[in-house]
């Protein structure tokens, strides 16, 4: 009796997971005891998924060359089949292939690898700028192309009763448009974060003092998560990113709707969240 009513709490307790995240559940987010990448959701993260698939097949031939090698030489040169051992002390063949054959892959990684690097870097054709600001322990989009709506994002807290992802939803999502391309500048007002969403190829620091560039296009509508990607303190597991897609449309009426929403919970003085951090630093150096 005792196991079927455990039974049954568990089957509710799934049902009801499932209820909450059916709304998600073609978000692009990490799942449980996920192996591989999630799926491509900008150009840049196809490229990045390239690469890993190209490294991924030298290092298993190499991998499976090496084993078959040394098998090789275990069963050939073992001391019952060569009581006298060999006097050979060098090939020169085998010296020069075995620096050769290493370079020449070597190569055939970095021509690739040094392209993604520049490619992902920045766009030279941007529809529009995002600047993105890293805070203890939140996050603060601001679009200058856009009248410089700004507002804060900060994660849904587990005692909330609405259906959400746990440490991955947030109260204001980063909306973009989809299929445009997208100039981030990140920055930070306190410590060093780290912007990172993963089904996008996105991350950059976000540094104090500096504003750093990077870009994104993402292909289609939809939900995209990630995370604070950089140790930055107590409250780091708890500043997630949550990046929602629209089409121009919606995204062109979703602006008009922000200029007024936070417009209005704007404060008429900067916060203490945005300069506090700096003051308390200049003060400590200025002290005796």
């Amino acid at each position: 009796m005792h196991l079927l009513r455990r039974l049954g709490a568990a089957f509710a307790l799934m049902a009801g997971f499932a209820f909450a995240v059916a709304g998600t559940a073609s978000a692009q987010a990490p799942k449980p005891w996920q192996m591989g990448m999630q799926t491509a959701g900008s150009p840049v993260m196809e490229h990045i998924q390239s690469l890993h698939t190209l490294v991924l097949w030298i290092i298993t031939l190499i991998t499976l060359f090496v084993g078959g090698l040394i098998v090789w030489v275990l069963y050939r040169f073992n001391a019952q089949r060569n009581p006298v051992p060999s006097r050979v002390s060098h090939h020169t063949g085998l010296e020069v292939a075995w620096t050769v054959i290493p370079v020449l892959i070597l190569v055939v990684i970095a021509i690739p690898s040094f392209r993604l690097v520049y490619f992902e870097d920045r766009t030279t054709a941007a529809d529009m700028t995002i600047k993105v600001t890293g805070h203890q322990w939140y996050w603060e989009y601001t679009y200058p192309d856009q009248g410089n709506v700004d507002f804060s994002s900060y994660y849904i807290k587990d005692d909330d009763q609405t259906p959400h992802l746990r440490l991955l939803d947030v109260d204001n999502p980063l909306v973009v448009p989809a299929g445009k391309n997208i100039r981030i500048l990140t920055t930070s007002a306190d410590v060093i974060h780290s912007f990172f969403i993963p089904s996008l190829g996105v991350q950059r620091y976000a540094i104090p003092g500096r504003t750093i560039e990077t870009w994104v296009r993402v292909d289609k509508p939809g939900q995209y998560y990630g995370e604070c990607n950089q140790i930055c303190g107590t409250n780091h597991s708890f500043m997630p990113i949550s990046i929602r897609a629209v089409t121009p449309e919606e995204f062109t009426a979703w602006v008009q709707q922000a200029k007024t929403k936070f417009a209005a919970d704007a404060p008429a003085s900067p916060g203490p969240a945005i300069t506090g951090a700096p003051v308390r630093v200049a003060a400590a150096q200025v002290q005796p």
